[in-house]
Order: structure tokens, then sequence, then C-alpha cells
């Protein structure tokens, strides 16, 4: 009878520990508490310069304007979205969740990526209108309330910085701020080009190589997001490197039935059958390898089977 030995329980107590010391700086991720406050003054400044930026595209009859404000509104919206997600991830397993709600930041990527491809869709058309017919915008009133855009949305995307390199959710709230801090630059430039110039096709010729930019970051968060959906392998894990490893171990014969998959943007599970012909090797070696997939391999769950031989522990999933 194969003998098994699961981790979950203390992986999941010392997690915050081993992320905080472990030499592999590039697994970690920032304290929630300051995502959360990030979260925070980002939507309060984010809702005051919607208001604001309206206000100004009404009185100014500038669609360009009412348009950005729409467009931020909608990330604001995003930004919900996130911080929603970062927080139901922080739940413990419960009833039938048994690995508690982490995958909602996953979910929350995915929304908020498609969410700006949505608004890059209106910004491209509102583009190609103004192109086709091309109204007289008051550049200096543009250009001022973009500029002050510019500050919100570039200190916006400074809170999530730090996060953003290591989880997905934050990411796509970095790269809504980003957008934006991008779109607003775009506006000043276009406003005081056409100040002193009248080009007013300058407003809608950046306004789609602004798109563009913003399309190549989003692919790249479309495509990882719709990878952990799907349970795939996360990309910072190297699925061989880490066969090599359980294969390497002392008195392993075989390793099967391998499966790495994301819990969330931040965490990541394991299962695998290690074949040993002297049976169960105690608590210390799986032990060991519990702490070295969490330290190597970023791989924060794990369980591990023991079998004495390959033959009925074959994986059922491949045929």
């Amino acid at each position: 009878m194969p003998s098994s030995k699961h981790h979950h329980d203390d992986l999941h107590k010392h997690h915050d520990h081993h992320h905080q010391h472990h030499p592999h700086a590039g697994h970690h991720h920032a304290a929630p508490d300051s995502n959360s406050r990030a979260f925070i003054l980002a939507i309060i400044l984010n809702i005051g310069f919607v208001a604001i930026e309206f206000a100004y595209g009404f009185v100014a009859n500038s669609t360009a304007l009412m348009a950005d404000a729409g467009h931020n509104l909608s990330d604001v919206l995003g930004l919900l979205l996130a911080w929603g997600a970062a927080v139901l991830a922080k739940t413990q397993p419960a009833g039938r969740y048994t690995y508690g709600l982490r995958s909602t930041s996953i979910l929350a990527a995915l929304g908020n990526s498609m969410l700006l491809l949505v608004a890059c869709g209106a910004i491209a058309l509102e583009a190609l209108r103004r192109f086709q017919q091309p109204t007289e915008i008051p550049g200096l009133t543009v250009s001022l309330v973009a500029a002050a855009g510019i500050v919100v949305n570039g200190f916006s995307a400074w809170l999530f910085m730090a996060g953003s390199k290591h989880d997905l959710n934050i990411r796509g709230a970095y790269l809504h701020m980003m957008a934006d801090a991008a779109v607003s630059l775009g506006v000043v430039l276009a406003g005081v080009a056409m100040l002193f110039t009248g080009w007013y096709w300058l407003d809608p010729a950046l306004s789609l190589v602004i798109v563009a930019v913003i399309m190549i970051g989003t692919w790249g968060l479309l495509r990882e997001a719709l990878r952990l959906s799907l349970s795939a392998v996360p990309a910072h894990i190297d699925l061989d490197a880490v066969q090599r490893y359980l294969a390497s171990q002392s008195g392993v014969t075989d390793v099967h039935d391998l499966h790495i998959w994301g819990m969330s943007t931040t965490e990541s599970a394991l299962t695998a059958h290690l074949v040993m012909p002297g049976g169960y090797p105690g608590d210390a070696f799986m032990d060991h390898v519990a702490q070295q997939l969490r330290e190597h391999f970023a791989i924060h769950h794990c369980t591990l089977q023991i079998a004495r031989s390959t033959s009925r522990s074959r994986c059922a999933l491949v045929s």
C-alpha cells in the first residue's frame, strides 16, 4: 500500500515567513496591507480626477476629455475588481472551497486585461471617427487637465509598482494606471501642438499610437491570466527543472503524475508520485523536499505520494 505525506497545512502556516527570508527575491510579493492601502488611495484619487476631468470636458465642450473621463471610470471599476479579488484571495479554506477563494485573483487579472482591451477598442473607434470629422479642440484646457492626469495616474501606478512584478492581479492594476498616464501624456502633447499649429488630426493620431502600446502590454497579461485559469504551469516555474530535481532525490527511481498549477496570481501548488522501492523515506525527507520546492521553485503547497512501483499508480490523465 503506497504511503503518502501531505504538506498543505505546514506550508500554508509558514508561507509568509519563507517568502520574506529566502534568497530568491524574484518570488517575493508586496505585503497585503500595503496593496490594500494602494488600492484605496488609487481609487479615491481616480474617482476625484474622473469627476474633475468630466466637468472640465463638459464646460470646454471637449469630447476628448469626456471620453477620457469615461475611460478612467472604467479603470476605477478595474481597480475595484482587482482589490476585491485581492481581499477574497486571503479567505481561509471553508466548506466546498478547500483552497479558499485564491483563484479570484486570476479571474480579476483576466477581467482587467479584457477591460483594457475594450477600452482600447473604444479609444481607437473614437480616434478613427475624429480622422473623418476633425473638430476644434481648446488645446490649453485639454493640456492642463491631461497634465493633472499624468500626475494622478503616474502616482497610482507607482503605488502598485512593487507588487506588479510578482502578482498578476496587481500587474493588471499597474497596467491600467500606466495606460492612463500614457494616454494623458499623449493628450498633453497633442494639446500643446494643436494650440500652436491647429493640427487637430494629431489628437486621433496619437490616440492610435497609445492604443498600440497599451495592447502590447495587455496581451502578455491576458495570455498569462488565460494560462493560469486553465491550470497551466505558472510562467516563472520550470516544469522540467522540477521534474529533474524530484528525480534526483536519493531513493527515487521514477517521478510521474506531476502536476503544477497556480492557485492564485501569487501561489502555486504541486502534486506528484515518487516511486521509491525502499518505501516511505520518513518525515525529514518529505519536509526537506517541500522546503526546496518552496524556496527554489516558488511552489508553496505540495502533496507527494510515495509508491514502491509504477504498476498501479500511473496518471489517469495520460492515455
